[in-house]
């Protein structure tokens, strides 16, 4: 279904056109004043300088082409060249009708299928999720979920990081540990164990203390830095552990990304990428590509276009060892040979951004990748307390992520209570689902780039620009149409007839956003931009809800045709927080 921009710039062009202008001139923007029109063209100015005319001389030959068009209510030139637009009630009230028709709204699937494979998980296994990871999940699991709803094939990976020191680590400490295990026994040659060795909570116990103890323990790092080396060259006994680190780790990661309601396709880490390392380091050098530089071999990525000087890739360090860089390089090898994408989105912290430029510039240099793939890294800022810093527990730690959804689900389990309208176990259902809105709006309502303040008791409140307010008129509608319903009337059979009053037609001009915003959301990987559209339309719903009595409305045509529209609010709305990654209550 065509965008309504689209569809009046469609008569605009022909109005120039038949005045004897380009076409081009004729684009249509939203209005930044509402209280003198709905929509703008400003292509007259732009003319005026090409043709050497005035530009209100154009508006008003251009306007003079679109009189008695049906699309409009009005149509004005102003000066100094503008030409105001305000839609008839009767094409918008079609609109809405052909909208509520369409399978998704009117919005069209772009994707064809085309394959998109975004990496947004990082964590590293053996360690609980903090609210360090929250925003890459979150940021990530939406621009999978717009790709998904606009007909790519999006492609989810995880990307754990399982493969570095910190596996070494783990070891070393649990050989100081448990030195009687048969991982280190030199001279054992059965089966190892199928159970490990450790709980979820003994190895996050484990991991932190084997880095407190490499920080003031030379000898201890370097034990630990030849574990990792024994690891990754396929020392049995360590592999067997790893593969214990790993199921353990998995589980646990896959419980607490699950209560974010984040899911992925891949659950592929650093290792997957090993095998790919050798191949890929050999090829650089044999096509002049890599070379030698104070002991480490680097790849130039500069370019004449660039405005600041940027350093060398760094793919193998003086002592042999791989960095992030090379297991990208290796990840995208692999990622070309079994998906071959059209297209990479890398969600993680901004501060990564010259990493990914090193990485996607080497990509391409050495035809990894085609030159016209996109890749792109959507580099988010952190989330802070109310003092401006990281955010951090009462006692100044990290703090778990499940610790803090457990915070917000209390919170607005005992904001839900104060009203005692639902039992304790409803609410108890209700808070979780209201919570995980609290939490993914707050985030994702916030520019990914921009740094932002958590604020718990403002991300709760059921008033202003938060989830628990977006679900609050989702409620709101299924209630009323739960009462249209239990009259035994039927809207399906009505059609949404044009607007008779300023709060109508404005409510039927934010649906008419719909399809525009939610492909200009993915196009820039921007879900804010969702979060803006569904405040603004959930208020241009309760600004109507306040002003029209719609189930005490007397004429039954203008009350089916009220709950048609309503019913497409709310299907909007749903559709928006589904990409966003929560859903609504039945009651709140």
């Amino acid at each position: 279904m065509k965008k309504i921009l689209d569809l009046i710039a469609q008569r605009m062009r022909l109005a120039f056109s038949s005045c004897g202008y380009d076409e081009a001139y004729a684009k249509i923007v939203l209005s930044n004043r509402p209280d003198l029109c709905e929509y703008q063209c400003n292509g007259a100015m732009a003319a005026a300088k090409a043709c050497r005319k005035k530009p209100i001389d154009i508006a008003a030959a251009v306007v003079k082409q679109l009189q008695g068009d049906d699309m409009f209510a009005e149509v004005t030139a102003v000066m100094p060249g503008f030409i105001n637009i305000r839609l008839n009630t009767g094409y918008l009230a079609e609109y809405m009708n052909r909208m509520q028709a369409e399978e998704k709204l009117g919005v069209e699937e772009i994707g064809d299928g085309r394959v998109v494979v975004v990496d947004y998980g990082g964590a590293n296994v053996a360690k609980p999720l903090h609210v360090g990871h929250l925003r890459s999940a979150v940021i990530g699991e939406s621009i999978r979920r717009m790709g998904n709803f606009l007909g790519y094939r999006m492609i989810g990976d995880v990307h754990l990081g399982d493969w570095g020191l910190q596996m070494g680590l783990i070891i070393e400490e649990l050989r100081d540990r448990r030195p009687d295990l048969v991982y280190f026994d030199e001279s054992y040659t059965g089966e190892y164990p199928q159970e490990a060795p450790f709980t979820i909570g003994e190895l996050e116990e484990i991991y932190p203390a084997a880095s407190a103890k490499s920080k003031v323990d030379e000898a201890f790092k370097e034990r630990a830095q030849t574990a990792t080396f024994r690891l990754q060259n396929g020392y049995a006994p360590f592999t067997a552990i790893w593969k214990h680190i790993m199921r353990v780790s998995l589980a646990d990661l896959k419980k607490n990304y699950g209560n974010l309601d984040v899911h992925f396709d891949l659950w592929k880490g650093e290792s997957d990428a090993q095998p790919y390392i050798p191949g890929l380091i050999q090829d650089l050098e044999d096509r002049g590509l890599a070379y030698e530089s104070q002991g480490a071999l680097v790849v130039d990525i500069a370019e004449p276009t660039d405005s600041k000087e940027l350093p060398p890739c760094i793919v193998r360090k003086s002592d042999g060892a791989a960095l992030y860089a090379t297991s990208d390089l290796g990840t995208i090898i692999e990622r070309e040979r079994d998906l071959k994408p059209s297209a990479y989105i890398y969600v993680a912290d901004k501060r990564q951004e010259l990493h990914f430029t090193q990485v996607f510039r080497v990509a391409k240099k050495a035809g990894y990748v085609a030159a016209d793939t996109s890749m792109k890294h959507v580099g988010f800022g952190t989330m802070n307390g109310k003092d401006g810093k990281p955010f951090k527990t009462r006692d100044g730690g990290v703090m778990r992520l499940e610790r803090l959804i457990a915070d917000i689900n209390e919170a607005v389990y005992s904001r839900i209570m104060e009203n005692r309208t639902v039992s304790e176990d409803e609410a108890k259902e209700t808070a979780k689902i209201v919570g995980l809105a609290a939490l993914k709006y707050g985030d994702l309502s916030n520019q990914a780039a921009k740094d932002y303040i958590f604020d718990l008791d403002r991300f709760i409140s059921f008033e202003g620009n938060t989830g628990p307010y977006i679900l609050y008129t989702i409620v709101r509608i299924k209630s009323i149409l739960g009462k249209y319903e239990g009259t035994g009337a039927d809207s399906q059979a009505a059609t949404i007839l044009p607007a008779t009053g300023a709060g109508e037609k404005e409510l039927m001009l934010s649906l008419a956003k719909y399809n525009d915003v939610m492909e200009t959301a993915f196009a820039e990987l921007a879900p804010h931009k969702v979060c803006q559209y569904i405040y603004e339309l959930s208020n241009a719903f309760n600004s109507f809800y306040h002003d029209n009595k719609i189930l005490a409305e007397e004429d039954p045509a203008r009350k089916a045709s009220w709950i048609r529209l309503i019913t497409l609010v709310k299907d909007v709305l749903e559709a928006g927080i589904d990409v966003l990654g929560f859903s609504a209550p039945d009651r709140m």
